[in-house]
């Protein structure tokens, strides 16, 4: 997320954008990735359970990741067009769950939203907090295609280290005692 963690309202849908899958992009993709003959060759898919083409679920979740990277990039230019300065953005520790509805098909256009369901400080890393997004991709039909539940770090605005913390830093950066901290550790 490019907005600072205290800024971040829960229950806010932020809109990635859309994509429609072509044929060859989903074979493509297949030959790459996930090299399935459903995802491969129209005619042999044509007796597989799916009874046709589809995407693979990768390739639906790639687009998705792309389509969300971009929306964040887009932000942080809203946001420095405003004269703010945008959050920082931390990695994602996992996805909790992924389910997949529906399949993709050639032709279909999937539109995918965000949604941060919930958030708190992080245990772990002072100065980050943890935010739980839903992910949720939907075709033109309106079928849900893939939802996710993943969880991503935002860092905190204001955040300021205890004293103690601040001393150990600051004497790890003395070459001698810097140097016996580091091989305790």
């Amino acid at each position: 997320m490019t907005r600072w963690f205290e800024n971040i309202a829960l229950n806010e849908i932020f809109p990635l954008g859309s994509h429609t899958f072509t044929a060859d992009e989903i074979i493509r993709f297949a030959s790459l990735y996930d090299p399935q003959y459903f995802h491969l060759d129209p005619e042999a898919a044509k007796h597989s359970h799916f009874g046709g083409l589809v995407a693979s679920g990768w390739h639906t979740v790639s687009v998705g990741h792309r389509r969300m990277v971009d929306a964040l990039d887009a932000e942080e230019q809203r946001l420095r067009g405003l004269g703010e300065e945008p959050g920082i953005s931390g990695p994602s520790p996992g996805v909790n769950t992924m389910d997949f509805k529906v399949p993709v098909r050639p032709g279909d256009t999937v539109s995918y939203e965000l949604v941060v369901t919930d958030k708190r400080a992080s245990n772990s890393i002072p100065g980050w907090g943890l935010l739980f997004n839903r992910i949720t991709a939907t075709n033109q039909r309106g079928e849900l295609v893939y939802t996710a539940e993943v969880v991503g770090f935002s860092k905190l605005r204001d955040y300021r280290a205890p004293a103690s913390q601040r001393v150990l830093l600051a004497l790890t950066r003395l070459p001698l005692i810097g140097g016996l901290l580091k091989r305790r550790s």
